[in-house]
């Protein structure tokens, strides 16, 4: 149907110009527009490949195949935490430490060398919780800590995660505050501890500390992260209510601001 309306002003113009180069030229001016009409959706479709290649580009970046990484040691984790031998106890904890290294070089990466990707603010964050989250809820059916600590755990991480999203929906970005960086260094190692698990007889310092019982560290690790999670959350959220009642004021205030301009323009 679009190559049909060239093909009338072609007619037209042969009408109107009787072979004179003003007529030709009309028509040669139609037939381009044809032409361009005609190769339009091969365009639309040289886009949309250009836009998955973008995507793919994207997807296999660096600080993105170190987060895809992270993500495939989680069952690697959890197998050798299955296993339950001292050596596999130790396997793990080296994973788990190579896992939370790739999660600060990834973050170092992205900021070096300028990449910011959609796919990576997604998976990033999911990554660290699904280790995290992993990890604990496996050594509960080991008997490693209690389900009560763990459950808590959840219910805190996917509160904050959906007050993130309806923050950043309405424009805000609530960044982790000090107690949340000292939560979650206290949880990764008690949950470093949890995995290896064992006694063993420690030195620090030049100090003989004895057999000491992993477990029971990496236990009062974790509980103190789950103390820290709830401060801040509730900082968390006193944060989101400020941000609100800020965004409120300036509407009415630019309310009142236009209300008052209107009215001077009526006088």
């Amino acid at each position: 149907m679009r190559s049909a309306r060239p093909v009338g002003s072609a007619r037209l113009a042969l009408k109107s110009g009787a072979g004179s180069d003003r007529g030709t030229r009309m028509v040669e001016r139609a037939q381009d527009v044809g032409m361009v009409q005609a190769v339009s959706p091969l365009s639309k479709r040289a886009l949309r490949r250009e836009r998955r290649r973008k995507l793919t580009q994207d997807a296999w970046n660096l600080p993105n195949i170190l987060t895809y990484l992270r993500v495939v040691m989680i069952p690697l984790v959890i197998v050798l935490l299955e296993r339950g031998t001292k050596r596999d106890a130790i396997y793990a904890t080296l994973v788990y430490a190579a896992a939370a290294i790739t999660d600060l070089l990834d973050g170092f990466l992205a900021r070096k060398l300028g990449i910011v990707s959609v796919i990576g603010k997604f998976l990033d964050p999911l990554a660290d919780k699904l280790m995290v989250m992993a990890c604990l809820v496996w050594m509960t059916t080991i008997g490693r800590i209690q389900a009560w600590a763990v459950i808590l755990l959840l219910m805190r991480e996917i509160s904050i995660t959906a007050l993130r999203a309806i923050a950043s929906s309405e424009g805000f970005v609530i960044s982790a505050s000090d107690s949340g960086k000292q939560k979650t260094a206290l949880q990764m190692i008690g949950i470093l501890l949890l995995i290896l698990a064992y006694p063993y007889h420690l030195r620090l310092l030049g100090i003989d500390l004895g057999v000491v019982d992993l477990v029971l560290v990496g236990r009062t690790l974790v509980f103190l992260s789950l103390i820290m999670s709830f401060l801040s959350a509730a900082e968390y959220v006193a944060l989101f209510a400020r941000a609100v009642e800020h965004k409120e004021a300036q509407e009415d205030a630019e309310d009142r601001a236009e209300e008052e301009a209107e009215r001077k323009a009526a006088k």
